[in-house]
């Protein structure tokens, strides 16, 4: 691994990489949303109900942002990221679900549902672990 990369590493921790991690996808989704929207939308009937799809576009993009800024704090103070990532992903798997049963308009609804669900709790599981106890590197300066 390139010495910059385990700086990196050794800074933000196994926490802050799953922000970085996390955190870029998230920030992509949006990109991809704005840049080439989903061609079907009846998943997300309701959520275009309250918003534009521009605008959730950039709720995911600033969810992504959070996570990727609170990646670089100290443990116990970026539950901020973690927390944004849950709440955006929340409305989508809802919207999903209530599509697939009981609006019945989307037979597949239940399986985006469960994505975004799934997608959505791991940062909730996340935020509870403590960071492992950090060990000098042999290479640090």
């Amino acid at each position: 691994m390139p010495r910059e990369l385990r700086r990196l590493a050794h800074l933000v921790g196994r926490r802050g990489a799953t922000l970085l991690l996390l955190g870029g996808l998230v920030t992509l989704y949006g990109v991809g949303q704005l840049a080439k929207p989903i061609p079907n939308k009846s998943g997300i009937r309701l959520l275009l109900m309250v918003m534009d799809l521009d605008c959730w576009s950039w709720t995911w993009i600033g969810a992504g942002l959070l996570a990727i800024f609170c990646a670089f704090l100290r443990p116990g103070r970026d539950w901020p990221g973690f927390t944004g990532l849950w709440l955006a992903t929340v409305p989508w798997a809802l919207s999903f679900f209530v599509s697939w049963w009981p609006l019945y308009d989307n037979p597949r609804g239940w399986i985006s549902a469960a994505i975004f669900a799934a997608f959505g709790t791991l940062p909730l599981v996340l935020v509870g672990w403590d960071e492992p106890a950090r060990r000098e590197s042999p290479e640090s300066p």
